[in-house]
């Protein structure tokens, strides 16, 4: 494929283009081609010629704000909480909604996608074999497999494959909750066909409402849906107090964050598929990541018109001329060269059964694309052979005719070759064109283009936004505290961290961690601890309602004391007032507490003190009592007539000061536990 998208500088005219020596893994031999476009086109600087291999060593890397945010993640990429990381012993007894890919665990040729079936079994069976209660919901069409039409051969089906019965329930309703009693009879229930009802694309809150009942844990295992807003996979979020990633999910999002590293070079994308205007944010991403780009699809036409060779005009895109010239700047600014087809065999409809091999730039009127050429593909082969990084996305498909000729077998031995050679391979799509490689696990794999595409584009995944937050990163507790061993002190909503601070001079037996959700007060009060020299004192920027497990479960000491002061209740809207203390954070705190350990409460706003002291009864799984004789005296109403512990929050002093009451309660931990 010596056909290259040269990018040249403006200053330089045609009788003097100059060509440089590029990366060795892409060198070939420069040619200029002058055809019946002559001139060079122009574009913001640019001067892009029709053919030859020119490359400018640019010192300077692009950097795609759009898509990269600090820290080199990308902003779609929150961190979830997996099943993988869910206390096992929180599973048991508990009823769990799991969420499965029909076209993964429902398809008759399983072997092809062994490793997807095999995790997304693994996700079904742990739970059942963990105590839990399973409840599998998912839609299926007869595409996926012809047998299965019924809720009743689906459960058959998946009975045989999880070795234990699966049972269909009656019925879903938007009036009446499924009847979910023969979860006592059955290992394990099986909703019926969300493809049946239009609420399920709709995201109705009733219907997710619906599909939740009952439920403890929601687990989504259908990665493949994940950029749609589903209620089976988005609305039901919001009616589980915990919401996790099964395997499956979890694997899938693992290798489709494979896709933006760039550690292994020389790394090369080779795009199918057409669409390149719906296409052109992706594009630009992988410009700014990739060495180089090999268009093998539709899409190879539109460079080819953007250089102003002659294609057919029914393969041209309306609107994408200027996006591919935005595509073109971004290459140019990081040395990214783009290749496009040099050949293709063509048909033509008045010659029915008969191919003709035409160059690129040649081809005939009445005669269209249907495959790849052979030089072509031995370009293409030339070119991965020597790549340490492969994403191969998009089909090869030129026109809806099912004539091709035999390019698909080149394209399997290319993915045998790289998984051979222990090159990092990710393969988009359904492969219908790569038939069966030998080398099945020698590459990832992801399933559905869409949600790569999506993600590509730098959009957030409603699927995966949906799912409890876990602390993304693992905690050096030893370069934390001097002594990581001392029973640790955690305030939640620590604020500007007076509480914090206070209590690490007051107790230096003692370390105190602080969570809070506001970046600029964390920064703060980190820099304050340092200019102070505390030892004992440290704060995290995070949501703790969903990270505090995360966080809390890795600290090599003692949990003895959580406190929650005066969280910041939003009146203006009353679904999401006193938000934070969910629970999800309230058993968290009551698993993590070491034994005889205490939670302290407090609010200026009593309602808000009433609200947390009932979740932590509700949640505290029996293990909490509201400890009474604490201090001198108490209030009428049952609360803390004083600060226990003789420091104030930034919060509370300003109540005090004010001539306000403080509404304050301990819990303690049962001593059994």
């Amino acid at each position: 494929m010596s056909q290259l998208l040269n990018l040249v500088q403006a200053t330089f005219f045609l009788n003097k283009l100059r060509f440089y020596e590029g990366p060795k893994f892409l060198q070939q031999k420069s040619c200029l081609y002058l055809g019946k476009y002559a001139q060079l086109q122009k574009y913001q600087g640019l001067q892009l010629s029709l053919q030859g291999v020119v490359v400018v060593h640019v010192e300077c890397l692009f950097k795609c704000k759009a898509y990269l945010c600090s820290g080199g993640e990308l902003d779609a990429f929150p961190h979830i909480q997996t099943l993988r990381k869910f206390p096992k012993e929180e599973l048991d007894a508990k009823v769990v909604l799991v969420r499965f890919d029909s076209a993964i665990l429902l398809r008759e040729e399983q072997e092809q996608q062994s490793q997807l079936v095999s995790n997304a079994l693994f996700t079904i069976k742990y739970l059942y074999e963990s105590g839990a209660k399973v409840v599998l919901a998912s839609d299926w069409c007869t595409k996926i497999n012809p047998k299965l039409i019924h809720a009743e051969s689906v459960a058959d089906f998946l009975s045989s494959i999880l070795k234990c019965r699966v049972v269909p329930v009656c019925s879903i309703s938007c009036r009446t909750p499924s009847k979910r009693e023969g979860l006592e009879k059955a290992d394990i229930l099986l909703l019926e066909n969300l493809s049946e009802f239009k609420e399920e694309v709709a995201n109705c809150s009733k219907f997710a409402q619906l599909l939740s009942w009952g439920i403890d844990i929601f687990v989504n295992d259908s990665f493949s849906l994940s950029h749609k807003i589903l209620a089976s996979t988005v609305g039901v979020a919001r009616f589980c107090h915990s919401c996790v990633a099964g395997f499956h999910f979890e694997e899938s999002l693992c290798q489709l964050k494979k896709v933006a590293e760039t550690s292994r070079n020389p790394y090369v994308a080779v795009i199918g598929g057409g669409n390149l205007y719906q296409k052109a944010a992706a594009l630009h991403f992988l410009a700014s990541r990739c060495d180089g780009l090999v268009f093998i699809g539709k899409m190879s036409f539109q460079i080819m018109h953007a250089l102003g060779l002659s294609v057919p005009l029914d393969f041209v895109e309306y609107g994408a001329l200027n996006e591919v010239l935005d595509i073109a700047q971004t290459a140019y600014n990081r040395n990214t060269q783009i290749l496009y087809p040099k050949d293709f065999w063509c048909k033509n409809n008045c010659f029915p059964g008969k191919l003709e091999l035409f160059p690129s730039d040649g081809i005939l009127d009445g005669w269209v694309p249907v495959d790849l050429g052979p030089v072509s593909l031995d370009e293409i082969n030339s070119l991965l052979t020597k790549c340490e990084k492969v994403l191969w996305i998009g089909p090869l498909k030129f026109s809806d005719s099912n004539q091709h000729t035999n390019g698909s077998s080149p394209l399997t031995q290319m993915l045998d070759i790289l998984c051979r050679r222990k090159c990092d391979l990710t393969v988009v799509g359904s492969m219908a064109e790569m038939k069966k490689s030998s080398s099945d696990s020698g590459f990832n794999m992801l399933v559905n283009s869409s949600v790569v595409w999506e993600f590509l584009k730098g959009r957030k995944l409603p699927g995966v936004m949906a799912l409890d937050r876990a602390y993304p990163f693992e905690i050096n507790w030893n370069a934390t505290y001097c002594d990581p061993t001392q029973p640790l002190v955690v305030d939640i909503g620590s604020g500007n961290g007076l509480f914090i601070m206070g209590m690490a001079r007051k107790r230096t037996d003692l370390n105190f961690l602080g969570l809070e959700i506001n970046e600029k007060l964390t920064r703060c009060c980190a820099a304050s601890v340092q200019r102070s020299g505390i030892k004992n004192g440290y704060f995290i920027a995070t949501n703790a309602t969903t990270t505090f497990r995360s966080i809390v479960s890795s600290y090599p000491g003692d949990l003895v004391l959580v406190s929650i002061q005066c969280p910041n209740p939003d009146f203006n809207k009353p679904e999401h007032r006193w938000r934070m203390l969910q629970r999800t954070l309230v058993e968290a705190v009551v698993d993590l507490l070491t034994s005889d350990g205490k939670v302290f409460l407090q609010s200026d706003i009593e309602a808000v003190a009433v609200r947390m002291r009932e979740q932590f009864l509700k949640y505290g799984k029996g293990k909490l009592s509201v400890m009474h004789g604490q201090g001198d005296t108490k209030s009428r109403e049952g609360w803390l007539e004083e600060n226990p512990f003789g420091v104030r929050s930034d919060w509370e002093q300003h109540v005090i000061y004010r001539g306000a009451p403080m509404y304050r309660l301990m819990l303690s931990k049962s001593t059994k536990y």
